[in-house]
């Protein structure tokens, strides 16, 4: 265990001037505090905060920072508080403590919900201090050295996790050697077949190429230096996940390899820099396609530096990459080496992004993040922003766009600004209109297309890349939704108001929505719009508001009589519909419920009915009760007709195992095994496909039509609600009649013969 002296002895080598006091005193009092705690390994737990403090002087941060590792657990696993912290170290420490404290997970539904929250409320933290993150990278290094002492399942958990947020984090940040070591110890712990081949390789690799190294090491200095360029040269050998990163994305076998490793040409200046790649290019022969200057147009974590690759001795492939001393620091230790805090100083946060491009783009993609998502989605969008790799587009006046690997036009236009993704219908990549699914290369010059009445559909979720595209299109979804739904919550508000013939005023209508425990009546709109509120409960509380005394009948329709026996139908109550001229109930419908009696037949129709939808029966003289689903079209149709209303009920004693054909509609990315998702999704769900088609509405979408079987309403949603989650697919819902008649006539008499169906097919 590294003593205090020890410790303090570390800072002041690189800050003469370090707080000797502070350091003794948070030593001191995290020592006590986790007094005799052990760790999985049995170690004293306070090794593990004085192992953190240790990671944060090899950084060389500033006092407070090295105070916070040892002091970060404190709250967390102690009886420390943060009143106590603010008042011993001072409210700024407190404050970053405090941010990497996770919490309370009593609160939480899930695993998954804890880890969104407790990301989120980090990432809050490292948006106002950068410092959080730096301890809680430091912090979670230490953990992943020690992991060999956790249960299996544990470490493969804590694995993933961290290549799915901290290494993206330590490489968002530019740090690339601690990614390094995060990703290669994750590695060993999810794939540790693949980490112990790739690693007896590097062994052997270096073992075979030692001669070749110096050899190359002494060319490269010695020619350098005959020109005046002072230079200092270092073979590096790739990390083990990045090669085996390298042979995922390319499929090619590890002994097709050619730059495991590599050599970093440092010198003095940017000038010498350009001069040390001429000198190169002239000596020896060139690779063509592998220069890439990342000095010109530098990488969002702030790296620099020019790469090129030679054929050198033995005719063997020899990568350099060139830069400055200062550049190669910030490669290595990313925004640590900026020297944000080592004058002791507090944090300057115009300073930090002034100096550090990474900070302020990270601040910026937090922005994206936090307001407004889900817990899943906060992960998912989390890890889309925080992957490394770009590509760098242009727009037509020459402005520079980088987006990650995979963005297509859509993520393009989002990231000039919001309202262009919302607008956006179309692209021209390199003067050429091309899909929107199109993926983007480095280089390319796009001119987003836009339509002002445009909207984003919710297929573009599937598409889009970055985490920005996607929240934002699944705002502008979820907006449009509302709207519709307030918009169809009015007319069934309207309506039921001309039934009964009343009006409600502001005052009414907000004791409305409060006597259906909701908060306002544009919340209640939204409510009728989305089926939420049902017209019975509408009407019951209607007449609450109003003073209407409703008047019912109740008679019971047999129907055995009738081919539509099948269905069991029960009326249950009686009401009247408004008509032309004011009057409730016209002649006609008058006439209509006089003639009910105990032998009225029904007929119901074909549109996709099943056990749980609501229905409704229109009566008209001497014809029978004809049954629509409250979502019919048809319905809309009878608003000014002079009809009867029959309110119906299902009754399926002895029917229970029934199953109802229902048709469904959605659109799909034409991408191969598509076809193969959707009928598992149904599939899972336990309902069957009766019959499909298919049909192009753009190159890169389907049409998608299934009629399938389910026992009822319950089952169908449940069937909807997978499919809405499944990549790819987007307008999932059940067919209008137009999408039904593709499949099946519009219309049938309720009771199908099923062995007739059967023999058709």
């Amino acid at each position: 265990m590294m003593r205090q002296y020890e410790l303090v002895e570390r800072v002041q080598a690189y800050n003469p001037n370090a707080d000797e006091q502070l350091l003794n005193k948070a030593y001191v009092y995290a020592m006590q505090k986790h007094g005799s705690q052990k760790r999985a390994s049995g170690d004293p737990y306070f090794n593990h905060p004085l192992e953190v403090a240790a990671i944060l002087t090899e950084l060389k941060l500033d006092d407070a920072s090295v105070a916070v590792g040892l002091l970060h657990d404190t709250i967390e696993d102690t009886d420390a508080t943060r009143a106590e912290i603010d008042q011993l170290f001072g409210g700024e420490i407190g404050k970053i403590v405090d941010g990497l404290t996770k919490i309370d997970r009593l609160n939480l539904v899930s695993r998954e919900e804890a880890q969104a929250e407790n990301l989120r409320k980090l990432l809050l933290a490292v948006s106002q201090d950068v410092r959080v993150l730096l301890v809680k990278l430091a912090d979670r290094l230490h953990n992943m050295r020690t992991l060999q002492y956790m249960r299996p399942d544990k470490q493969v958990r804590i694995a993933q996790e961290t290549m799915d947020i901290y290494a993206p984090l330590a490489g968002r940040m530019g740090m690339q050697d601690m990614r390094n070591e995060l990703e290669d110890l994750s590695f060993r712990i999810l794939h540790p077949e693949q980490y112990a081949a790739i690693v007896e390789r590097l062994e052997q690799l270096q073992a075979d190429n030692r001669e070749a190294i110096e050899t190359i090491t002494r060319e490269l200095t010695e020619r350098l230096g005959a020109e005046g360029i002072k230079t200092r040269v270092k073979a590096r050998v790739k990390s083990p996940y990045s090669i085996f990163s390298k042979i995922e994305r390319k499929s090619i076998a590890l002994e097709q390899l050619s730059d495991m490793i590599g050599f970093r040409v440092i010198v003095e200046s940017v000038e010498q820099c350009y001069r040390t790649v001429g000198l190169i290019h002239t000596t020896w022969k060139v690779v063509p396609g592998r220069f890439k200057d990342y000095i010109s147009v530098p990488k969002h974590n702030d790296y620099r530096s020019i790469h090129t690759t030679i054929v050198g001795p033995s005719r063997q492939r020899v990568e350099l990459q060139i830069r400055t001393e200062e550049m190669d620091q910030i490669a290595e230790f990313g925004i640590a080496a900026h020297a944000l805090y080592k004058d002791g100083a507090s944090a300057n946060l115009t300073r930090i992004e002034n100096e550090s491009q990474a900070y302020g783009s990270l601040r910026q993609t937090i922005s994206h993040l936090i307001s407004g998502i889900s817990a899943e989605d906060f992960l998912e969008y989390t890890k889309l922003e925080l992957f490394q790799d770009q590509v760098f587009c242009f727009t037509p006046r020459g402005r520079l766009i980088a987006l990650p690997r995979g963005a297509t036009p859509i993520d393009f236009a989002y990231a000039l600004h919001t309202d262009i993704g919302d607008t956006c219908v179309g692209a021209k990549i390199n003067g050429l209109i091309l899909p929107l699914v199109t993926q983007l290369r480095s280089g390319d010059e796009v001119e987003i297309l836009r339509d002002q009445n445009h909207r984003p559909p919710s297929n573009w979720i599937g598409i889009a890349a970055t985490g920005k595209a996607r929240a934002a299109i699944r705002r502008a979804v979820r907006l449009a939704a509302t709207q519709r739904a307030h918009a169809l919550g009015e007319h069934v508000l309207n309506m039921m108001l001309e039934r009964e013939g009343v009006m409600l005023d502001e005052a009414e209508a907000k004791t409305l929505a409060e006597e259906l425990h909701i908060g306002n009546r544009r919340d209640l709109l939204i409510a009728l719009g989305e089926g939420k509120v049902g017209s019975e409960d509408l009407g019951n509380a209607l007449a609450k508001v109003k003073g209407i005394r409703k008047r019912r009948r109740k008679l019971d329709l047999p129907v055995a009589d009738t081919a539509d026996g099948w269905f069991a139908l029960r009326a249950t109550e009686l009401f009247k519909f408004r008509v032309p001229g004011g009057q409730h109930g016209g002649p006609a419908a008058k006439a209509a419920l006089a003639q009910l009696d105990f032998h009225t037949p029904v007929r119901i129709t074909g549109e996709g009915v099943v056990p749980g939808d609501r229905l409704v029966g229109i009566l008209q003289p001497d014809a029978p009760i004809v049954v629509y689903p409250i979502h019919s079209e048809v319905l809309a149709q009878m608003h000014d007709k002079d009809v009867a209303w029959v309110d119906v009920r299902w009754d399926l004693t002895g029917e229970e195992d029934r199953l109802f054909a229902n048709v469904i509609s959605m659109e799909s990315l034409n991408k191969p095994g598509s076809l193969a998702q959707i009928s598992s999704a149904i599939a899972a769900c336990d309902a069957n496909i009766n019959n499909l088609v298919m049909r192009m509405i753009s190159p890169d979408f389907h049409q998608m039509i299934f009629e399938i079987e389910v026992r009822d309403l319950a089952q169908l949603t449940d069937v909807l609600a997978t499919l809405k989650r499944s990549p790819g697919l987007s307008a999932v819902q059940r067919a209008g009649a137009r999408e039904a008649g593709m499949i099946s006539t519009l219309e049938w008499d309720g009771n199908v013969d099923r062995s007739a169906r059967d023999d058709e097919r």
